[in-house]
């Protein structure tokens, strides 16, 4: 495709979760900013959620990298004894607040969707107005370590749970689509499921990719970086080295796609 064009046309971003995996996803707004493409319409689920709400706000590529560095994952002093869930998700707020500059979702420059699953409805639910943060928090609420959020008398859970991949949103509101799939799949031995835990990550990991793969053709440019196996889901270490395997990989598609 023509860089002209791309430039000139209507962007829609759709971001998978993935945890810190979803970091490549900095990666590759990093390289498309770099070529003067800003989607305009960005749809996320769990972390990444966070990652197109900090995007749609601004919020620079350095800053992004340092929200998700700075932020906690595992505090001990988050944990709870009241609320489902091993980090009581509600103790997250005051971050968002201090990287965000406003708390709606009309405050943002861009245009976003998230995605988190009602549990009591067992649906996906689509925010796209009014209190912006209680709805991020509830897309990356991964269930069992963070516990649900209640907006409006309703409990919601990680985003990814029902929808991975959330296309629906942009499909007929862009003239292009550009998806970034970090929910990374590899055949495993066994090996690699001896522990209760490991089991319990292998099945959640089947279950984000079987909501996910057929949609995968939707999207006109579908990023896929690889690598991201090695990265834990709540693994901060990995930060840097998910954001380098990210932007690594989409100049390298980019420089294909683009003439």
């Amino acid at each position: 495709m023509n860089l002209d064009t791309l430039q000139k046309s209507n962007v829609g971003l759709v971001l998978s979760g993935g945890g810190v995996k979803g970091i490549a996803h900095i990666g590759l707004l990093s390289a498309l900013m770099e070529r003067d493409i800003f989607p305009e319409h960005i749809s996320g689920v769990s972390a990444c959620a966070i990652v197109g709400g900090l995007y749609a706000d601004g919020v620079t590529i350095d800053d992004m990298l340092t929200f998700f560095k700075e932020t906690p994952l595992l505090k001990y002093n988050f944990v709870t004894l009241n609320k489902p869930g091993l980090f009581d998700t509600d103790k997250y707020l005051p971050f968002f607040e201090s990287f965000f500059s406003g708390s709606t979702f009309e405050d943002l420059d861009k245009s976003l969707t998230v995605v988190a699953t009602n549990l009591l409805t067992g649906k996906p639910t689509y925010f796209n107005k009014g209190k912006l943060y209680l709805p991020l928090l509830a897309s990356a609420a991964l269930p069992p370590v963070f516990s649900p959020v209640t907006i409006e008398d309703q409990i919601y859970a990680d985003g990814g749970l029902m929808n991975n991949f959330p296309v629906e949103p942009l499909q007929n509101n862009c003239d292009i689509i550009i998806g970034s799939y970090t929910t990374s799949m590899k055949t495993v031995t066994a090996s690699n499921l001896k522990s209760s835990l490991q089991i319990t990550q292998r099945a959640n990991l089947l279950m984000l990719h079987a909501n996910t793969v057929d949609k995968l053709c939707v999207p006109e440019f579908l990023f896929v970086p690889k690598g991201l196996e090695t990265i834990g889901v709540l693994d901060k270490k990995g930060i840097g080295k998910a954001f380098n395997i990210g932007y690594d990989s989409a100049n390298r598609e980019l420089d294909k796609w683009i003439v």
